[in-house]
């Protein structure tokens, strides 16, 4: 399996402007990844000409652009707040797509204090559907994350995934360290899964952090023919200049 960081990893740099992006990228070299997930988040100038240079520069580097990331919250009753993180959906799929981005990562979020489940996942599904036609027009797949709130289980995401229904446009990004019950949850997802993010830990069902087997993970996404990107998504306390090495290490005696 091929092997990506996401921007997000080294979030505190970037955010703090210790790295650039391009830094992001001639770090991704050093430790030897294959390809870079382009969080949104991190971009000083996202205009189209320097939407344009990185993608150069990523080819440069021999690094596929494996995708890109927004923070939304589709669930939430406000309209106008809804409309606000479609809006923003719609602009990175845009954008992704100069990049040269196949996928958009994006969150379904959760009900606000007094609101029901029922009304959250509604919500959710109408901003998904109004999505569609927009990943299609700039041929960029939204990725559905299992990140919580009304994904917090499989059996809610395949919830949603079955009330989109078939498309070729909308599938599930999986992140390891978001299910309780790993073994059971990734099988049970890992059909619709078409990007993966690696996480070191996961919150067990006992409340307690377990390290991912990702030995099994592999054997779960291969037992469907996964051959996507496996993107790390390191969170773990540890300084990503070493942590991210070291995490790497792991999953290249895993799954590479």
């Amino acid at each position: 399996m091929r092997l990506g960081c996401c921007a997000y990893s080294y979030r505190d740099k970037l955010q703090s402007g210790e790295m650039t992006m391009l830094g992001f990228l001639d770090e991704c070299v050093r430790v030897g990844f294959d390809g870079v997930e382009l969080t949104s988040y991190y971009f000083a100038d996202a205009d189209r000409s320097e939407l344009l240079r990185l993608k150069r520069e990523c080819f440069a580097r021999g690094l596929e652009v494996t995708g890109t990331a927004v923070g939304t919250n589709l669930c939430q009753s406000s309209p106008d707040g809804r409309a606000t993180d479609v809006r923003k959906a719609r602009e990175w799929m845009e954008k992704g797509s100069l990049l040269g981005a196949p996928f958009i990562r994006v969150f379904a979020g959760g009900p606000a204090e007094g609101e029901t489940e029922e009304g959250a996942f509604a919500n959710c599904v109408a901003s998904l559907q109004e999505l569609l036609a927009d990943a299609e027009a700039h041929g960029v797949v939204i990725g559905l994350e299992n990140h919580g709130g009304i994904t917090s289980t499989a059996e809610q995401v395949l919830r949603i995934v079955d009330a989109i229904g078939e498309t070729p446009w909308f599938t599930i990004n999986l992140d390891t360290g978001n299910y309780c019950e790993p073994e059971r949850e990734i099988a049970m997802t890992a059909p619709h899964v078409l990007t993966v993010h690696a996480k070191r830990r996961h919150r067990g069902a006992d409340g307690q952090m377990h390290d991912v087997d990702y030995a099994l993970v592999r054997r779960l996404l291969e037992g469907q023919g996964y051959r996507g990107f496996i993107n790390m998504e390191y969170e773990e306390p540890e300084d990503p200049m070493t942590g991210v090495p070291s995490f790497m290490e792991v999953l290249v005696a895993a799954l590479r």
